[in-house]
């Protein structure tokens, strides 16, 4: 019997993490930021990463493999349970402020590395069932516009200056931040708006799924003001906020710098593993469901995160994503960092292909 999957459980630390530090007063309730962002970066540095790639044969075997899919499912309900304990937690009384902040900052990273993480992995399946628990994650963290325009629109234009997903050369994280927060969120709108119009249905219907999305985010924070009042509910949209900027940082290590050729100066070239950062360090790769191969995800999106490949001629990140994000914060360090990985790698005959 094929025991393979059982690596993966390894991702539900992070939740374990996370639940000490609801649970824990005090300054444990910051346990989940000191194990994703000191301990993880730490270890990484330390361990190797592998470039094995799996057979055929075995990649067959391991698609069909129903306990790859329930890891991931699994975490629906205990998103769901984490997100109740949460509002139960906050609002009890007697709180001391950074217990308050700790608990924010938990939840915020459950909303990043569970509710979008796994919600990414989901969405790209094509069951129905499997998409509406990718949108019941991204419901958690108040980020349902991404199933539309990552689907629909980041892979169709990653690594061009026309997707808000893809950070641009010299771009500093907070000027990413305004940009790709704002023009995902219109670009979400621009594509249900173009998918109405081609098969003839009105905009203001609840066939718009954006809208629908939009309806059904503010009653959720309606239903959690009524109940728990003003404070509760700002500090649940500040979770779910930490979320969101966790998911776009992620986007910002994931592409920048790197820019697909344009073809007679009217399309773009098809996407390759060579328009995206790669790592394989392999705590970040159990930790966030492989998203780490992100050359092979993107090269092909219907790949399950169990498959993914490495590619040699795929850039290359220094270090594993929980370090690449903590660099992506300072960036007259990522710049120094990057650009010399950049160039280094733009003088190899893989990255000479790059625009």
């Amino acid at each position: 019997m094929n025991f393979k999957y059982i690596k993966y459980l390894a991702a539900y630390f992070s939740m374990a993490a996370i639940l000490i530090s609801m649970t824990a007063g005090g300054i444990w309730t910051f346990f989940s930021v000191f194990y994703a962002f000191f301990m993880i970066p730490v270890l990484e540095l330390a361990l190797p990463g592998t470039e094995e790639n799996f057979s055929k044969a075995d990649e067959e075997i391991l698609k069909k493999d129903w306990h790859y899919d329930f890891i991931v499912w699994a975490v629906v309900p205990l998103q769901l349970a984490i997100m109740a304990f949460f509002l139960y937690r906050i609002s009890q009384p007697n709180l001391l402020w950074y217990e308050t902040i700790g608990l924010i900052a938990s939840f915020g990273i459950s909303c990043g590395v569970f509710g979008i993480n796994v919600a990414h992995e989901l969405g790209h399946r094509n069951t129905k069932h499997e998409q509406l628990m990718s949108k019941i994650l991204l419901w958690t963290t108040m980020y349902l516009h991404f199933f539309i325009e990552h689907n629909r629109g980041h892979h169709k234009n990653v690594s061009t200056d026309e997707d808000p997903a893809s950070s641009r050369y010299g771009e500093t994280i907070y000027a990413f931040y305004i940009r790709t927060v704002r023009d995902s969120w219109l670009s979400a709108w621009h594509i249900e708006a173009e998918r109405l119009k081609k098969v003839g249905l009105p905009f203001w219907s609840f066939h718009n799924e954006m809208l629908i999305y939009q309806i059904v985010q503010a009653a959720t924070v309606a239903i959690i003001f009524i109940e728990f009042g003003w404070k509760i509910t700002l500090y649940y949209l500040l979770a779910a906020f930490i979320g969101a900027l966790l998911l776009e940082t992620v986007n910002y290590v994931e592409h920048y710098g790197l820019r697909r050729k344009k073809i007679d100066g009217e399309y773009y070239e098809k996407v390759l593993p060579i328009h995206s950062w790669n790592s394989n360090h392999p705590i970040g790769r159990l930790m966030l469901f492989e998203l780490t191969r992100h050359s092979d995800h993107h090269y092909i999106a219907s790949r399950k995160y169990q498959v993914l490949r490495h590619f040699n001629q795929s850039p290359q990140m220094p270090t594993g994503y929980p370090g690449m994000m903590l660099l992506a914060l300072f960036p007259p360090l990522w710049f120094a960092v990057m650009h010399k990985e950049i160039a280094k790698y733009k003088a190899t005959e893989a990255g000479a292909a790059l625009a």
